[in-house]
């Protein structure tokens, strides 16, 4: 049995944005015809990288695609095409969801025959400029544009993956761009947040488990010379901007690790961050999603509730899961690529909201191993969201609060967060959301 213990009297921490998302659904009427299904879920972000990829492909968000000739004067409104960026973070805000706006481009994923637009710019000091443009065309209005509430500008993404598919140049290479970019619009901009570099993650410093290689024993898997890569690439970044004295406003994480995993790589970046100097910085898992391959299935909708809730006890300020497209698997967790209408881990986030919009996360107790637990009230109502990765099938007792006149609503492999006349038992991999 597992033996819940809730104190609605006894505030934690305020609820985080931990149900963002990448790109956007893009499609339907005007192109913009699925955004509603984000406003539905009180998606908070919607990350812009590798937005409009195939068809969409050489007209949104990237630097290359907005100024497109890098020879141009960047001062010029008419160097500048915004027109599809426009439509789209038009869109965005209309549905709700705040842009978070990734500069740099798109993944190459063919770059092994020949590679666009990750080489590191000519001008590093243009590029800087480049950026400042866009960033006033869509906060101050510069080039006819807009006054968008836009607070998080995040430099490249991934730079580390030296293949040519993100970034074709070395990483001294990297931290240079990293240093005169925000260093350059942090005068421009003090009151915007800045930041980067979307790192692939840490698996080196948190191995996983499982059979070793040439043993044939279970233990701790040696990590890869790639994954230590990606540990040395974190290092010498925030020598380089300690050094150099660039300024940072957050830094951006990814992973595709298991819920377990991801939780542990967010308590260790914690830890190094206030070792290097940075405590306190935020940090935003912007790209994450456990088991891609699973998508459409109840436990890939568990994986997802218990990664938001892992998140919200843990540091992590913002999460993004990769992604909210509807139309190119498996990277699409929320929707089915055939009918573009949302499954199973589109529910997950919906659920997550019921609790975000209470306010504030509120003292649960449970000793269960595999059950993610999580409560949170605006003073008058309440709320608590259960994600089952036990393996096994757990009834349930709660206790410290009444829940006589609780509405249950239940996520599994039948149900899409539909209600239940009770849950006093939650089977492996449904998710239980419980309001009173």
């Amino acid at each position: 049995m597992a033996c819940i213990r809730i104190d609605t009297a006894k505030p934690v921490k305020p609820m985080k944005p931990m149900h963002g998302g990448g790109q956007p659904p893009l499609g339907g009427t005007g192109m913009v015809g699925y955004l509603h299904y984000l406003t539905e879920a009180g998606i908070p972000f919607s990350r812009l990288h590798d937005v409009g990829g195939a068809f969409g492909g050489g007209r949104f968000v990237d630097i290359p695609n907005i100024f497109r000739d890098f020879e141009a004067d960047e001062n010029d409104p008419a160097s500048y095409d915004f027109t599809f960026t426009d439509l789209l973070i038009k869109g965005l805000v209309d549905a709700g969801v705040e842009p978070y706006y990734r500069l740099g481009t798109t993944i190459e994923n063919q770059a092994f025959i020949k590679a666009y637009h990750t080489c590191p710019p000519k001008d590093t000091a243009k590029w800087a400029r480049i950026c400042e443009h866009i960033i006033r065309h869509y906060t101050e209005g510069w080039a006819d544009g807009f006054f968008y509430r836009i607070r998080y500008w995040e430099i490249w993404n991934e730079p580390e993956v030296q293949n040519q598919m993100m970034w074709n140049g070395t990483p001294q290479e990297y931290y240079h761009l990293y240093d005169v970019t925000a260093k350059h619009l942090k005068s421009c901009f003090p009151h915007l947040k800045i930041g980067g570099y979307a790192s692939c993650g840490f698996y080196a410093a948190v191995p996983a488990q499982g059979i070793v290689p040439d043993t044939g024993l279970a233990g701790t898997i040696p990590p890869s010379e790639h994954e230590q890569k990606l540990l040395d690439f974190f290092f010498g970044f925030f020598d380089y901007i300690r050094e150099h004295g660039s300024p940072i406003d957050f830094f951006s994480w990814h992973s595709y690790a298991d819920t377990a995993r991801v939780a542990r790589m967010d308590a260790w970046l914690h830890e190094q961050l206030q070792a290097l100097g940075y405590g306190g910085l935020e940090t935003h898992l912007n790209e994450w999603d456990p088991f891609p391959t699973e998508f459409g299935t109840a436990h890939h909708s568990a994986e997802i509730a218990a990664m938001m809730i892992a998140m919200q006890h843990g540091h992590a300020d913002i999460c993004c899961i990769y992604d909210m497209r509807t139309n190119t698997a498996p990277y699409c967790p929320l929707f089915d690529i055939r009918t573009h209408r949302p499954i199973h881990g589109y529910y997950a986030l919906a659920a997550f909201n019921r609790l975000y919009r209470l306010g504030t996360q509120v003292e649960v107790l449970c000793d269960t191993d595999g059950l993610y637990t999580l409560a949170a009230s605006d003073g008058q109502r309440h709320a608590l969201l259960l994600s089952n990765l036990s393996g096994r099938s757990l009834p349930l007792q709660l206790a410290g609060v009444d829940c006589t006149n609780a509405r249950y609503y239940v996520l599994d492999q039948e149900r899409l967060l539909g209600w239940a006349a009770n849950a006093d038992v939650i089977e492996p991999n449904a998710v239980v959301l419980i309001e009173w």
